[in-house]
């Protein structure tokens, strides 16, 4: 090859999509709208149609989301609050932010998402709610700790910034999209995410009329009318330039999702026949849109093979280098509830390899060929 293969490729992205974006963008400029746009309101009505859940609110990233969602569920310093060892920090840094304890339940190895057997020896009287992070593109087992969360009367917060358009399937063939079967879910429209804008946006989504009347107080620094304040609020707005954008690439989020699962049939196809990489797991009652394409690598070799791919020009990541008690931050502020070994196994075995709308088949046969040569 002679460029570099990488993770994502934006640039070729906005290449593909310029005509639309730079059309949509200039309309925002022409109109001088660029706080709560009229994109705004489109782009949430359309985000609430295909998710199938009444109430979206928009705000100014995933992790905001994430806080709005807990303080409109009133967590606060008496409060813990269940979340995974292996994940991107956001979550633990929301639930510490609110003063409450985060409690982290070690995940399964196959999918990377929360163990659910795990979840009820980690209740106490002190729990409040359970965050279920549905990691690289698939939903936690949602009927589960639905089952488990009515049990304890505990709110569920969905963070599906990695697998926005994934659906769950319960036992009676309901079908629901991930993110929408919670008190409230969250996504981050970060520009790599599978629903992605060109700088920070994030957005909540909720059934609940009370809840989503709440969560937009919140963001708009608690005023239900201009200066009247009736809670204490933030300010935490999706810019009307994103959301102009994102009604672009809203249009072509299942076209996005389809090549990166013709992309991951195709890995799983040629590697599963090398002894030293356990390939990602599906599981029955989820759609996989593959943010992210992660493999075990055993036998202490996860380093050797990364190195070796940037040494043929390809790019792959770590998700995530420490689990998140691990972290200088937050060693002193969570509470294990196991040992979390299989989180802190996956990061040291765990690697991401590329995949994403714009990667080649000649781009795939590279990586694959040096993955060959790696183990050959």
């Amino acid at each position: 090859m002679d460029r570099s293969i990488r993770m994502v490729d934006l640039s070729s992205r906005y290449l593909r999509l310029k005509g639309e974006i730079d059309a949509a963008v200039r309309d925002v400029f022409e109109s001088a709208a660029y706080i709560n746009g009229a994109p705004v309101k489109t782009f949430c009505e359309r985000l609430s149609a295909y998710m199938d859940v009444p109430h979206v609110i928009p705000c100014g990233n995933g992790t905001d989301a994430l806080r709005l969602a807990l303080q409109a569920l009133h967590i606060g310093p008496e409060h813990e609050v269940i979340a995974p060892g292996f994940t991107f920090i956001a979550p633990i840094e929301a639930i510490a932010s609110t003063g409450a304890v985060p409690v982290i339940v070690d995940v399964d190895p196959q999918t990377f998402n929360i163990d659910e057997k795990l979840i009820e020896k980690a209740i106490t009287a002190h729990t409040k709610a359970i965050i279920a992070v549905h990691l690289f593109g698939q939903s936690c087992d949602m009927e589960a700790i639905q089952r488990i969360a009515g049990k304890y009367k505990l709110a569920i917060i969905e963070d599906n910034a990695q697998s926005l358009g994934a659906s769950y399937t319960f036992g009676d063939n309901r079908i629901r999209k991930a993110g929408a079967v919670g008190h409230a879910g969250i996504t981050s429209f970060f520009p790599t995410k599978p629903l992605a804008c060109y700088g920070d946006g994030g957005a909540i989504f909720t059934s609940d009329d009370g809840l989503a009347e709440h969560l937009r107080l919140l963001a708009n620094h608690g005023q239900p009318e201009k200066y009247r304040h009736k809670l204490i609020g933030c300010n935490s707005r999706l810019d009307t330039v994103q959301a102009a954008i994102l009604n672009v690439m809203l249009d072509y989020m299942d076209e996005f999702t389809e090549r990166r699962r013709q992309i991951a049939d195709r890995y799983d196809r040629e590697l599963r026949s090398y002894p030293e990489i356990i390939l990602p797991a599906k599981r029955k009652y989820s759609t996989h849109v593959y943010h992210q394409y992660t493999i075990q690598v055993k036998n202490g070799r996860r380093d050797a093979l990364k190195t070796f791919l940037a040494e043929k020009n390809i790019s792959s990541m770590i998700y995530y280098p420490l689990p998140v008690h691990e972290q200088e931050a937050y060693k002193w502020a969570v509470r294990l509830s196991d040992s979390a070994a299989e989180s802190k196994r996956l990061c040291n075995e765990s690697l991401s390899l590329p995949i994403h709308s714009e990667l080649t088949d000649e781009m795939q046969t590279a990586v694959i060929e040096a993955i060959d040569r790696f183990f050959s």
